[in-house]
Order: structure tokens, then sequence, then C-alpha cells
């Protein structure tokens, strides 16, 4: 009696079914545990990612508060000003680019009873902060009293720094009477005319007072130039 071949027998094909059954499961499950893994992975990497917008954002907001309370400070140590000291400022400011005053005839007029009647201290906060150029101021007025009174070199420095005249300093009236284009003889000849036709004066009495320093203070050949023209 012949045997048959193993492969040939139920138990065979029994123990075959239950070893596939075995390792099919066993393959899935490694896929599905590989996926799930690098899941794991992406997820950890997410987390670990530093958010640096929001440390950004962090140092901005700390940086403008910084500005805000620094802003606030100085603010607060800032004194504010008086209006009487605003107001005695402007009037300054008004004085000097209107009617060409000094520095010494604006603070006078500021704080005189008859005038604006601001306090010493308004004046001088006026003045410490008023900005012009008395120089110029001076040379305006210099040429004013050339063109309108006729007036010398002479006389011109003296008005423009007498305490009872316009009170500028030696300096600013030697830079206006320096740097002032005009004709003397032409004011001398004038002031002659006018002594001559309202006081009816002889040209020798009218030459006397266009060079008395206690006159007219003309140079003598300013002098002699209007008497000479005085008939023309």
């Amino acid at each position: 009696m012949h045997r048959k071949p193993f492969y040939k027998k139920g138990w065979f094909w029994i123990i075959v079914v239950i070893f596939i059954a075995i390792i099919i499961p066993k393959g899935g499950s490694s896929k599905e545990k590989a996926s799930s893994n690098s899941d794991k992975g992406q997820k950890e990497e997410k987390v670990l990612k530093p958010t640096k917008t929001s440390n950004k954002s962090k140092s901005t907001s700390l940086a403008s508060e910084k500005t805000s309370t620094s802003k606030e400070e100085k603010s607060n140590d800032e004194p504010s000003v008086p209006t009487e000291y605003k107001n005695a400022l402007i009037k300054a400011q008004s004085y000097s680019s209107t009617m060409n005053m000094s520095k010494a005839g604006i603070y006078d007029q500021l704080t005189s009873s008859s005038g604006e009647g601001f306090s010493e201290e308004a004046a001088q906060y006026a003045m410490n902060n008023l900005k012009a150029d008395f120089n110029q101021n001076a040379l305006k007025k210099a040429k004013d009293y050339s063109d309108t009174q006729y007036l010398s070199k002479q006389a011109i420095y003296d008005q423009l720094s007498a305490d009872a005249g316009e009170k500028f300093t030696a300096e600013e009236a030697q830079y206006a009477v320096d740097n002032l284009k005009t004709d003397y003889n032409r004011n001398a000849l004038k002031k002659a005319k006018s002594y001559q036709d309202d006081m009816s004066m002889s040209p020798d009495a009218i030459k006397d007072q266009l060079t008395s320093s206690a006159g007219e203070s003309f140079t003598p050949e300013e002098a002699d130039y209007a008497i000479q023209h005085l008939g023309n």
C-alpha cells in the first residue's frame, strides 16, 4: 500500500492556512505603526518650532511703552509759560518788526505804566526770547531820521544811542551810521532852507547852526555846500 505525500494530506493545508492568517495581520500592523510614528514626528516638529513672531511683538510693545513713558516724563518736566509772558513776547515782536525799536526801548515800553504795563518778569521773558536783529533795527531808524528829518551823521548817531532817544547800544548805532546810504550834503541843504524860510536867518547864522555841536552837527564841508546852494 502506497502512502500519500504529506502535502496531499488535510492537516498540512490546515497548518498553511493558519500560518498565512498569522502573517498578514502583522504586515498591516507594521505599516499602520510606521504611519502613526510619522504623524507623531510631524506633530512633535510643529510643537517644537519656535514662535519668533510672538517674541517680536512683545519687544515692540515694550519699546512703545518705554517711548510713551519718556514723552510723558518730558512733558511733565517742561514748565508752562504764563499767558502774560506770552503776550509780552508777542508785543515785543511787534515793536521790533513794525517800529524797529531797540532792546532797551522795547523793554521800557513793555513795563511802562503809560505803555503796555507788563510786569518786569514778563518783559524780561520777552526780551530773553525775542528773535531780532537790533543792528538792522538801528539802521532802519537811521534811514528814517535821514529821509524825514534830514539829520547829520553825528546827529543820527546821537539820537540812536541817547537814553532820551532810541536807546540803541553804541555798537548798534555805529553799525547804523557806518552802513547808512544817504547824501548828507542834501540833508544840510534841506536844513539850511528850513532855517532861512521858517526863521529868516542869515547865511552866516545858518552856517553856525549847521556846524554847531549844540545844533545840527554837520561837517564844515557839508555846511559850506548848503550855503553855496541855498539860493538854488
